[in-house]
């Protein structure tokens, strides 16, 4: 059990293991770390994993806003490897990106990260190097403030959300660039066909077959990797282990909720209890109380739950394509667990989520939405509002077989699977920085670009450019300035922007929330602010693994 601040007298390592199986905790400002194989059965199949310090997930390291720590990591595995410490702002030759910020970590060496503390909140770190996080390798992160928590519980677990396959990721990234649908099982079907034309007419389910033919496109692609090989896991362990927190009456319960999935979201939720959002990405929000949110990879979300009942609760972490999930229980005794629901059905695709978003071909027979000049309006539209999007000329080639002439701006789309479930579901509209934005200034200029891919080919880039196709993009220091990011592609994107706070803006150039992650949806246009006050060379990418080994991913200078 996590304790609220058990640790802030201790300035050595020092180690303290969970007895739920939640991950050791190591606090202080001196840490020793050791990446190494370490063999696991998660499957009744035993394999090999990457693992810091032998543990899966990773040492929870604890740390205090204001310190300096120093991290020596030492690599005893056959190839390069790396540390990445997500959301937290230091030195770019800290940031851990081999080819970016520094070289990597040679087999047999040690390299020591050291840098100062500036914030507090929830984050987590993994390695940057191959497919080493997907293996195993990723931690979470607790940061005290130095002036006391805002946050009141009682009891303060780290609920760690991961995927695990017993293939070679190698192997998994080779046969989704062979098939970019070869896991996805759930498949339109002749009786899919004969439903529609009982539901609508026969000329209805002909049209819509011919759209998703024409388009290359099935409704029904939800995730590039399903449980056919993942196993999901919670803390690193598998649903049938059951983690357990344990809570007392009328305590207040922080779940600091990480999602470490390589390629899954997870959409949350804790039958019977209401969870209050008060954390999100390492920053306090205002309140927000929800049944179910959805966390992609690499974001964070902190909530408050109340159990008043001397009765077990399973915390139940569904996958977005509704093929398995993550579970764990909150149980006032060890031993107790709750009926675990079953995963809902999985909806399929809708024009709002692919409005425009079509091949060549069907475009050319499509008439876009009636536009508006973006130059004219600095990027801000009123709410709801179609705009015309701005395209390169290399979204026009052989890695782009879909693009989005009107994007959708509504922050208000909790996504597919989620729309009128019957539970109040969490969206990026109800997320609320507190105390505002950290800097006050209007954007100086604006940059835009699109998130592209081939569903085919499996090949996913920026502006049609996969990463050794493309050139930096280049801020200038301490200017403030605003991006935008349009969603040319079927699959929601995760966007992580290393060492620079991004400050997501709804569609009328409002401040809403300070992100170090922030989901695109499908034919989406998302803004946000960034000051660009650290100096060096930053890497900007999807955070599934697989769309950024097949090339979303940027270099950003700061100059």
């Amino acid at each position: 059990m996590l304790g609220l601040h058990p640790w802030a007298h201790l300035r050595a390592q020092d180690e303290v293991r969970s007895t739920h199986g939640s991950a050791p905790v190591l606090s202080g400002t001196e840490f020793n770390l050791t990446i190494a194989e370490t063999p696991v059965n998660f499957t009744g199949s035993p394999r090999m994993a990457t693992t810091i310090n032998g543990s899966i997930p990773a040492p929870t390291l604890r740390w205090r806003e204001g310190d300096t720590v120093t991290l020596r990591v030492s690599n005893r595995l056959r190839e390069p490897t790396s540390i990445h410490w997500h959301g937290i702002l230091l030195p770019f030759e800290m940031d851990g990106v081999p080819g970016i910020s520094f070289p990597g970590i040679a087999p047999g060496e040690t390299f020591t990260y050291r840098f100062e503390v500036k914030q507090s909140g929830t984050y987590w770190y993994h390695s940057h190097s191959g497919f080493q996080e997907q293996t195993g390798m990723y931690g979470a992160i607790i940061i005290d403030p130095v002036h006391g928590n805002t946050i009141r519980a009682d009891r303060d677990y780290v609920v760690q959300l991961s995927d695990w396959t017993d293939e070679n990721p190698m192997e998994v990234f080779a046969k989704l660039k062979k098939e970019s649908g070869y896991y996805n099982f759930n498949q339109l079907t002749a009786r899919d066909f004969v439903q529609d034309a009982m539901n609508e007419d026969l000329a209805s389910a002909l049209s819509k077959r011919r759209m998703w033919n024409q388009m290359r496109m099935n409704p029904t692609d939800l995730a590039d990797i399903t449980s056919y090989t993942y196993t999901y896991l919670m803390n690193g362990i598998t649903p049938s282990g059951n983690w357990t927190a344990l809570f007392s009456d009328n305590e207040r319960v922080r779940l600091r909720f990480i999602n470490s999935g390589a390629q899954t979201f997870f959409d949350v939720r804790i039958p019977g209890l209401k969870m209050t959002v008060v954390h999100v990405d390492g920053q306090d929000v205002e309140p927000v109380t929800v049944d179910e949110f959805r966390i992609g990879a690499a974001e964070t979300y902190d909530v408050i739950v109340e159990p008043d009942n001397d009765q077990p609760y399973t915390i139940f972490a569904q996958s977005m394509d509704r093929t398995g999930f993550a579970r764990g229980t909150l149980a006032p005794r060890a031993g107790l667990d709750a009926a675990v629901p079953e995963p809902d059905e999985p909806q399929w695709l809708t024009m709002t989520d692919m409005m425009g978003a079509m091949n060549h071909s069907v475009m050319a027979d499509m008439q876009p939405m009636i536009g508006m000049d973006h130059s004219a309006h600095a990027g801000i539209v009123t709410v709801d509002e179609p705009i015309r999007a701005r395209h390169a000329r290399t979204e026009y080639g052989p890695a782009v077989d879909m693009r989005v002439n009107s994007p959708r701006t509504n922050l208000d789309d909790p996504g597919i699977g989620l729309r009128s479930n019957g539970r109040r579901v969490l969206t990026y509209a109800d997320l609320h920085t507190v105390g505002g934005p950290l800097d006050a200034r209007g954007a100086e200029r604006e940059i835009e670009l699109h998130l592209t891919g081939n569903m085919e080919r499996y090949s996913w880039s920026f502006d049609g450019l996969e990463f050794g196709q493309s050139t930096p993009v280049h801020f200038r220091h301490n200017e403030r300035l605003r991006v935008v990011l349009v969603n040319d592609t079927m699959m929601v994107h995760p966007m992580h922007l290393h060492g620079l706070w991004s400050d997501l803006e709804n569609s009328d150039g409002s401040f809403m929330a300070r992100r170090h992650t922030i989901n695109v949806q499908p034919a989406q246009r998302i803004s946000f602010l960034v000051t660009a006050d650290a100096l060096g060379s930053w890497a900007w990418h999807c955070h599934i693994m697989y769309h950024m080994e097949a090339g979303m991913f940027r270099q950003v200078i700061v100059a």
